[in-house]
């Protein structure tokens, strides 16, 4: 059959072309019409509990990863000069478009009762006319007196002070999220100058804007530098120019097709299918090698230029099409995951990689045929006195030496498989950068002074409208909640909720000052005042007739009381603790909000009428945990999948159990290699380290099948002589094995110089497990086939 197709492509060879052309011509339409995606990349499906909870959370009380902070520590805040720089760097942010609202000193407000009306007025405590130090100070112990800003907006054991900026969530999750981030911070670096003051900078919209549009720009140079260095390579190699420009012009069209398939399946550029560009420039390579050389090979041996064509493509055809078929497997398993970002990598990777057999299938021959045939500088590489050095001294190892190969790779095995025990399973929201990033170094400041910045919520449900109102609603335990336990927490900043506001209110009425009258009232119903209050409002609001008072007012209750009065929110900002660290707080928070506010001493309540409350515990936080575990659960399955898929795949392709157990070890090994090398490293098992896994094996199942399909070509040949053929294939083979994995370990080790731990431990991991997957292929499979020779058992013949 293969026979057949290469004298077709050769034949057909310029309607083919042009076909390829015109297909590539259109996908490049849909390639220059993909985009970048600016929202964050879903990792849990929508029917996930945590997703729900978080999205039912945000139609209640809106987003809560929006707020940028800027933060300072100095001990000339009060004076006059610098308090009007800050108060101007307050104005110049307020007015960057889409900014919704600044919370600062500056614009910090104080509730003083009008005598006549007898009601409280929020009363801005700076005023915008401070022309001396005194006045400056006088507002000053004002809003030291008020316990209500202490540890929200200034930390008076440190003297540090921060400013939270709230910038509106659609502009966030678009391209003018970059110009956004670009003038606050170019305000902010003006004010750093005035002062001679470094403004520390972090929240969750810098992180996105910043490492997404460094993730964009990497992977631009990565694609730039993987092909340059292919070409490089290529060159090298062939020593000839036009033939290190057709293997470009495969990879660049898989390129093409890959960023056209992506559009077509109406995704966007994420992080993920960010790589899918650059991978397919390193397996299209491989392809190419291992094309030509089998041409160069043939036609040193026939003189024949279309008949080395077509036997090119009879013999490598079918090699290179179950390489590509494993190689998309190791990808495409993604897709069965329920992980949306994986889902979207594994579907396009799956389909690009298929894509470039056809374009290699079609193209190379093609146009080979219209090149003149293959000079001597050319084919030097094949008689290459180092590497033929290298393979007879592999092939002395695996007939002479078996012994030693079994002690070395079990020595090994042990090595790696103590190191795994020491592997760990966490993540965090940063820990892909550089521990002296500035980024990384400014998030610390945050979480020293104010135990961080990354958002996590509480909400109470009271189960049904006005549930705030009912008897059962004891603001005293949620205010014992928030004091006795949230309070004195270690990872979490103070609490925010609608308590706070009471306090700060009935601080107010009491016409004193400090902690002593930050209190609950003793008397009353706190929250049916608040109620009746936001009923009169609404009222005013009807008739157009709200003060500014009562905006203020409903402004900030309702981002604590949902509009049903059912739900309550309890907000905090934590530090950056990782997936391992977080799961024992969410669980401590859920245990003692059920003690306390349910009077049950469970985490997980099974009878729900017994609770006066439903609580649930969400924010980015919370969901980025839930995240980070559905990601490496569902790696760790695909590398399953992977595992039998691939299985199925040789079993079909040697039809023999023997050769398919061959073929397993010698690519498990180096999984299990890098796995323990991983735990020897402390490199953490996370998203960007376990998807490691799935995809070298995918690419380095490849080795295998080029060895034994050549092994099983070559074996009539040597009359069955499986001595004789394993050292021949060792020798043809083994050539092309070495220089495709020069050319993959290359393409992975240019991660390496990435600025993201995630994309360098994705870098040096991979090229770790190819080159071991290169050494056990070389010298571990021979020496397993020389156990399962014809005289130990029949070797089936391939159906080429």
């Amino acid at each position: 059959m293969w026979q057949r197709l290469g004298t077709y492509v050769i034949k057909n060879r310029l309607v083919l072309l042009i076909v390829l052309f015109a297909a590539t011509a259109v996908m490049g339409f849909y390639a220059s019409q993909v985009k970048l995606g600016y929202e964050f990349a879903k990792a849990i499906p929508t029917d996930n509990p945590k997703y729900q909870e978080y999205k039912s959370f945000q139609q209640k009380f809106g987003d809560d990863g929006n707020t940028l902070v800027a933060g300072i520590q100095t001990n000339n805040f009060f004076s006059l000069a610098f308090f009007k720089e800050y108060s101007k760097l307050h104005k110049q942010i307020r007015n960057v478009e889409y900014v919704e609202d600044v919370l600062s000193i500056p614009a910090a407000i104080g509730l003083q009762k009008d005598t006549l009306t007898e009601k409280l007025v929020p009363v801005k405590i700076f005023s915008d006319s401070l022309n001396s130090q005194i006045l400056l100070d006088n507002a000053k112990a004002v809003f030291q007196n008020l316990s209500f800003y202490k540890s929200k907006l200034y930390n008076p054991e440190t003297n540090t002070y921060l400013m939270a900026v709230r910038i509106n969530r659609e502009a966030l999750n678009s391209v003018k999220r970059s110009k956004i981030i670009a003038d606050i911070t170019a305000a902010i670096k003006t004010f750093d100058t005035n002062t001679k003051q470094e403004t520390h900078v972090s929240g969750l919209p810098l992180i996105r804007t910043v490492v997404g549009d460094r993730l964009q720009k990497e992977m631009r140079f990565f694609l730039i530098g993987s092909l340059v260095l292919s070409a490089l390579i290529l060159f090298l190699f062939f020593r000839s120019l036009s033939t290190t420009l057709l293997s470009l012009l495969v990879v660049l069209f898989g390129v093409v097709w890959s960023l056209g398939v992506l559009q077509l399946c109406g995704y966007k550029i994420s992080i993920l299918t960010a790589l899918i560009a650059p991978l397919v420039v390193v397996i299209g390579v491989p392809n190419c090698i291992y094309f030509i050389n089998k041409y160069h090979t043939s036609y040193l041996q026939n003189g024949d230029k279309r008949k080395s064509l077509v036997e090119m493509v009879s013999k490598m055809g079918v090699v290179t099409l179950f390489c590509n078929i494993t190689a998309a497997i190791g990808f495409a398993v993604f897709a069965l995951t329920k992980s949306p970002i994986l889902k979207e990598f594994g579907v396009v990777a799956g389909i690009s990689i298929m894509v470039i057999f056809f374009i290699s299938f079609i193209l190379l021959p093609s146009v080979l045929s219209y090149l003149p045939s293959p000079k001597t500088s050319q084919t030097k590489y094949l008689n290459n006195r180092w590497l033929t050095s290298f393979l007879l001294l592999i092939e002395r190892w695996v007939v002479h030496h078996k012994k030693i190969v079994y002690i070395a790779t079990a020595i090994v095995l042990v090595f790696s498989i103590v190191g795994i025990f020491k592997l760990k399973s966490v993540a965090f929201i940063v820990d892909d950068l550089p521990k002296t990033d500035k980024i990384y170094t400014d998030l610390k400041f945050f979480e020293h002074n104010f135990k961080g910045v990354m958002p996590l919520e509480i909400m109470l449900d009271t189960k049904k409208p006005k549930g705030i109102l009912k008897a059962t609603t004891d603001i005293n335990k949620i205010a014992l909640f928030q004091d006795s336990f949230l309070a004195k927490q270690n990872n979490i900043a103070k609490p925010l909720s609608v308590i706070d506001g009471i306090k700060f209110s009935y601080q107010a009425i009491s016409e004193g000052g400090g902690d002593s009258t930050y209190t609950l009232p003793a008397f009353g119903n706190p929250l049916k005042d608040l109620h009746d209050k936001l009923r009169i409002i609404n009222s005013r609001k009807e008739n157009n007739e709200m003060t500014a008072a009562d905006s203020a007012t409903l402004k900030l209750v309702g981002s604590f009381i949902d509009s049903t009065e059912q739900y309550l929110r309890i907000s905090m900002s934590m530090a950056d603790v990782g997936t391992q660290a977080l799961l024992p707080i969410v669980d401590s928070i859920k245990l003692n909000a059920n003690k306390i506010l349910n009077g049950i001493d469970s985490i997980d309540i099974k009878d729900t009428t017994k609770a006066i409350y439903k609580i649930t515990v969400t924010g980015t936080s919370s969901t980025f945990l839930e995240g980070s575990r559905f990601i490496v659960n569902g790696l760790k399955e695909s590398i399953f999948w992977a595992f039998l898929l691939i299985a199925l795949c040789m079993l079909y392709l040697f039809k023999s159990v023997r050769i398919l157990a061959c073929s397993l070890i010698p690519n498990l090994i180096p999984l299990v290699i890098t796995a323990g090398v991983m735990g020897w490293a402390g490199v953490p098992l996370k998203p960007s380290t376990v998807l490691v896994f799935s995809v070298a094996l995918g690419i380095a199942i490849d080795i295998t099948i080029r060895f034994l399909v050549n092994y099983k070509q070559e074996l009539p040949v040597y009359n069955n002589d499986v001595n004789a053929t394993v050292s021949a294939t060792i020798k043809n083979t083994g050539l092309s094995i070495v220089y495709t994995s020069l050319v993959l370990i290359a393409g992975f080790v240019i991660f390496c110089f990435s600025g993201f731990g995630g994309t360098i431990a994705l870098g040096w991991l991979t090229s770790v497990t190819l080159f071991v997957a290169t050494l056990t292929n070389l010298i571990l499979l021979p020496v397993l086939l020389l156990i399962v020779s014809p005289a130990k058992g029949k070797i089936n013949q391939l159906n080429l």
